[in-house]
């Protein structure tokens, strides 16, 4: 893989740490950020890295074909979604005239299994992105 699209990936995946960072932080404070990062780590870093190498292998199809798909943006968006759903519910304390009680608690009760879904999604974009990068070579 050529050196451009391996340091957007490496970016990409290290934006999503951010992103995680960011929006636990400002919902639950860094302190719980971090615990939770503490106690979830291998999950968190396979989702971002997933997404990393998902970004390293869409720059590169893109450099190498044009208009190469949009993989990257919807198991991106998953992978970001089960990051951030570890710590959503707690936003239970700072919503509860918007409706939003049930929804995130519905989300707190199964997080293990939206990383495990997110995964997955992450597995599968890699996968469909080789068989893109294979078919173009």
């Amino acid at each position: 893989m050529k050196l451009k699209s391996a340091i957007f990936g490496i970016t990409g995946g290290l934006a999503l740490l951010g992103i995680y960072f960011l929006i636990t932080g400002l919902i639950s404070g860094p302190a719980f950020a971090f615990s939770q990062f503490k106690t979830y780590w291998y999950f968190i870093v396979l989702l971002s890295g997933g997404f990393g190498i998902q970004v390293g292998l869409y720059m590169y199809i893109k450099e190498t074909v044009k208009n190469a798909g949009r993989m990257v943006a919807a198991t991106g968006g998953t992978s970001t979604l089960a990051m951030i759903s570890c710590c959503s519910h707690y936003l239970v304390n700072v919503l509860p005239l918007l409706g939003a009680t049930a929804f995130l608690s519905l989300i707190a009760q199964y997080q293990i299994q939206i990383f495990w879904v997110a995964i997955a999604f992450n597995l599968f974009g890699i996968f469909i992105m080789s068989k893109r990068l294979e078919s173009i070579k």
